[in-house]
């Protein structure tokens, strides 16, 4: 009963908020608070948009801030729905628990985590252990030549290691797709607040790689196919390979609710699960959770 009423006491506060304004029409209007992932957080804003055509009593405002924050607001009651590109943590379950909420989890999309380079780099290929050795504690590789390749405009031939802060979903997952849940990040990366952040330094910088959701790509930057293995296949980030998994870091994309979702909350998820909400998140560069017919 708990869960309930904290949730529903996020949308009391922002219908007083919102009928403070004056007039019949504005009164009636509710306001969900949406907040998280830097990875979905232009998909979310694209949803909120256009779900004002489907119910225009209806305003969604949408945060990013990155998963942990998001997830954090969730367990405090404070927002309605949390975005997030990664499952929710032991400790964070266990925190919700504590405050009365169980989260319930809402997979809403899937994307492919692309590696990005300078466009002027030739390499074309890399593997899930090369990666791990750029990036992980103790890394070994730590100039292009030991990739075999020599970039234009990186004088040094040193791999700068661009990153994401700690509270982004986007920086959990590649820990634990690429490093091991045991194995931690090698200090003296440049660690970005967002995804667009992280394209930005790469496209600007000769010797970098970074690593990001592949709706965050542009014709600036560069992404070479990943293998799981040595002599594996190297397979090229793509909505077509997150959706069959054939990507090696492909990931599922998630909102949690505190509790099963109801009224506003359960038609806004319901609306966003259907052909016109998936839709939106193909258009956006991410893989749908199943194959849906868009004009």
């Amino acid at each position: 009963m708990k869960q309930h009423l904290l949730g529903g006491f996020v949308l009391a506060i922002t219908l007083v908020l919102v009928g403070c304004g004056g007039g019949a029409e504005r009164s009636s209007r509710v306001v969900l608070q949406n907040k998280g992932s830097d990875t979905l957080v232009n998909v979310a804003q694209a949803w909120a948009e256009a779900y004002k055509e489907v119910n225009p009593n209806l305003a969604i405002a949408v945060s990013g801030g990155g998963s942990g924050t998001g997830i954090s607001s969730m367990i405090n009651g404070t927002v309605d729905i949390a975005n997030s590109s990664r499952e929710m943590k032991d400790k964070e379950l266990e925190m919700a628990r504590k405050n009365g909420i169980e989260p319930v989890e809402h997979t809403v999309g899937f994307d492919a985590m692309a590696i990005f380079v300078h466009p002027d780099n030739p390499i074309e290929k890399i593997t899930l252990a090369q990666l791990a050795e750029i990036y992980g504690e103790g890394a070994t590789i730590k100039t292009w030549d030991q990739l075999g390749v020599e970039v234009p405009g990186c004088r040094s031939g040193e791999i700068i290691r661009v990153s994401r802060q700690n509270n982004s979903g986007t920086y959990v997952y590649f820990k634990e797709a690429v490093l091991g849940k045991t194995r931690d990040y090698e200090l003296g990366s440049r660690d970005m607040h967002g995804s667009k952040d992280v394209v930005d330094l790469v496209e600007h910088t000769p010797c970098a790689i970074g690593y990001s959701g592949l709706a965050y790509a542009n014709e600036h930057v560069k992404m070479p196919c990943v293998a799981k293995q040595a002599d594996g296949a190297c397979v090229a980030p793509s909505v077509e390979t997150a959706l069959d998994r054939s990507y090696a870091i492909a990931r599922p994309l998630f909102m949690y609710t505190s509790g099963e979702p109801e009224g506003a909350v359960k038609e806004y998820l319901n609306w966003i699960l259907s052909d016109e909400g998936q839709c939106i998140i193909a258009r956006k560069g991410y893989a749908p959770v199943a194959e849906v017919s868009c004009g």
